[in-house]
């Protein structure tokens, strides 16, 4: 209990509340998007698939910048958020929100591929018999890809953990409030002294990030087993 020091463990007891939250919020939509890519065919497709990727390839900064115009206090959401009592800029919610939207990426492709490696004639077959889209979706498609909303999800909650460049930039580097693990090992590297508490927070991130991987591969191992058969 004493390997990390007070302000280590705010981090990374903020950083594990921001995961979660980040992931909890955005799995639901994370869910239906990916069913809508997978099996869905409407006008804008390609348009939804490119905006969901897009944080994978923008600088994670203008990222930030983005959700800062958009939820900040002055911003055209942030502004009608903040009317009812809802902040996110400065706050540990909005560096919910800045790590949901990185990791939804990596969360939607995920659960894509698990659905779309369910075979849609069972769909079809329960549908013939009376089943409602949704009650066949319930029975039929969530279930059978489970395993791989379980890995979007663990791989989500990785990257969160991860997160730097939009939270900093949307949230800023408030000790207790927004200083995630990531935030913090900026702010200690950046103290005489502190290379020995970032290193501390660096193996914890290693730590985190190496279980999810193999707890996702693992997920992804038996799916892949199902589909084939064996």
């Amino acid at each position: 209990m004493d390997w990390l020091g007070p302000e280590e463990w705010r981090a990374v007891a903020l950083s594990l509340q921001v995961s979660f939250w980040a992931t909890l919020v955005s799995l639901p939509l994370g869910v239906f998007t990916a069913y809508a890519l997978a099996r869905w065919s409407f006008p804008g497709k390609q348009l939804l698939n490119g905006i969901v990727h897009l944080p994978l390839i923008l600088p994670p900064v203008v990222t930030g910048y983005i959700l800062l115009l958009t939820f900040g206090t002055r911003g055209p959401v942030g502004s009608l958020l903040n009317e009812i009592g809802i902040v996110f800029a400065f706050r540990w919610t909005g560096a919910a929100l800045a790590a949901g939207v990185m990791a939804f990426p990596l969360m939607v492709r995920a659960i894509r591929l698990s659905i779309e490696a369910v075979d849609p004639k069972l769909e079809q077959a329960s549908a013939t018999l009376g089943a409602a889209p949704l009650w066949v979706f319930l029975t039929v498609t969530l279930p059978m890809a489970l395993p791989g909303i379980v890995a979007g999800a663990i791989l989500a909650f990785a990257k969160a953990m991860g997160e730097f460049g939009a939270t900093i930039t949307f949230v800023s580097n408030i000790p207790g409030q927004t200083r995630t693990i990531p935030s913090a090992i900026y702010a200690f590297l950046q103290v005489p002294g502190g290379e020995g508490s970032a290193m501390k927070l660096v193996l914890v991130s290693v730590t985190v990030a190496m279980s999810a991987l193999l707890v996702s591969e693992l997920i992804a191992r038996r799916v892949a087993a199902r589909v084939g058969g064996k």
